[in-house]
Parts: structure tokens; C-alpha cells; sequence
């Protein structure tokens, strides 16, 4: 089992074929709260546990998926170049909703953490919780924080907002595709992107431009943060 579990192939086929059996028992239940993401997760950590699998050997074949995120950082690039129309029109707007929404994303931690009593390790950590994982890793990387409680903090804050956006949108009255968009995807970022094109062609486009945007606006503020030495 060693030879096995010690070769890069296993984690990545473990990984994927996770991921596929969750997807698909989804699709077949229509289960909401049955997130793919969080399931096989769950289930990759029991198998490894059970199994008595060395996290080391594991992450031999996972390292090969991370590989990928720097990549895709690039890719952020794109809804911003497809949707400048959008951009230009609603500007103003744009610019306001997602600057407000990373201020109010990153003092919520700040204040929480203080008022909870976390360690500023802890802290730091939680900080980049709505930007995409690959931002999110470089902004741990720069605040020389746990990536690992970074990216955990960052998938449930995707699967949470994925799930209870509808209703918050409801709750708040709030109509207007480009306002949806926004608030989605600068506070659950691809994760939330993925609802909001289900509410909408405008909707999925606005979310898909409020990650790039935020992520660049989220950087610059901790970088503004860090040089005051405030975090």
C-alpha cells in the first residue's frame, strides 16, 4: 500500500475521483447542501485517516493540482477584458461596491479576531478569506501566514455564500443584476460566481468582474496595511 499511496498518481487520482463521484451523486440527488468541494474533501481526509496514508504521501499528487493555481491567476484578467463595457458604464458604482465590500470583509476579521481573543497568526490567516485561492495563497505567502487555514477559510466562505446568497439578496431587496453580481462575487469569489450565473447572464458576468477587481483591490489594501504596520 506504501508503493502506492507514495507515487505522485495517487493523490491527484484521488482528488479527482472524489471530486467525480460527488459531483455526480449532486447532479443525481439535487441535494443543495451536498457541495462537491466540501464533500470529497471530507471524504479524502476519513479515507486518509482510515488508511493510516501519511498527509506527505498525499500531497505529492496534490501538489501537482496547486501547480495550477499560479496559472490560473492570470486567467483573472479575463472577465475584466470581456465585461469592460460593463465596466466603463457602471464605473462608479463598480469601484464603490467592491472597495466597500473588502473593507468591510477585512475589518470583520480584524475586529472579530480581536474580540474572540485569535492569535495573530490566526488572524492573518482569515484575512484573505474572499478572494480566489490563488490570490489568496500569494497574499498568505506575503503576510508569511498558514496558507493551509487560508485556503480553508476561503472555500467555506465560498460554499457559505453560495448558499445562502439567494436568500440574502431576497432578505435585502436587492434587484438589480449588476448589484447581485457585485456583491457575490466580491465576497464568495468563483465558488459564488457560479450561483450568480445561474440567476443570470448580467448577474454571472458582474460576479465573474467583482473577482478580479477584488482580488487587485484586496492586495492593495493589505499592502496599505501592512505599510502603516496596522496588520
Amino acid at each position: 500500500m506504501e508503493q502506492i499511496s507514495n507515487n505522485q498518481l495517487f493523490g491527484l487520482c484521488l482528488c479527482i475521483l472524489c471530486f467525480y463521484v460527488c459531483t455526480v451523486v449532486k447532479n443525481r440527488t439535487k441535494w443543495n447542501w451536498f457541495n462537491p468541494l466540501l464533500m470529497s474533501t471530507a471524504i479524502i481526509i476519513a479515507f486518509l485517516r482510515l488508511s493510516d496514508i501519511p498527509y506527505e504521501h498525499f500531497k505529492k499528487g496534490g501538489d501537482i493540482i496547486h501547480l495550477f493555481l499560479s496559472p490560473i491567476t492570470v486567467i483573472l484578467a479575463l472577465p475584466l477584458y470581456r465585461q469592460r463595457k460593463l465596466l466603463v458604464k457602471y464605473k462608479y458604482a463598480i469601484l464603490g461596491g467592491i472597495f466597500s465590500g473588502v473593507i468591510t470583509s477585512i475589518a470583520s476579521v480584524i475586529i472579530l479576531s480581536d474580540w474572540l481573543g485569535l492569535s495573530e497568526m490566526l488572524e492573518r490567516s482569515l484575512i484573505p478569506h474572499s478572494v480566489t485561492t490563488p490570490i489568496g495563497i500569494s497574499i498568505s505567502e506575503m503576510l508569511s501566514v498558514s496558507e493551509g487555514i487560508t485556503i480553508v477559510s476561503i472555500v467555506l466562505t465560498g460554499i457559505l455564500g453560495t448558499s445562502i446568497a439567494p436568500l440574502m439578496m431576497r432578505l435585502l431587496r436587492i434587484n438589480h443584476p449588476v448589484a447581485k453580481g457585485l456583491g457575490i462575487g466580491t465576497s464568495t469569489h468563483a465558488l459564488g460566481t457560479s450561483k450568480a450565473i445561474e440567476m443570470g447572464e448580467t448577474e454571472g458576468a458582474m460576479s465573474g468582474l467583482a473577482i478580479g477587481v477584488a482580488a487587485l483591490t484586496t492586495i492593495a489594501m493589505i499592502v496599505a496595511l501592512k505599510a502603516f504596520d496596522l496588520i
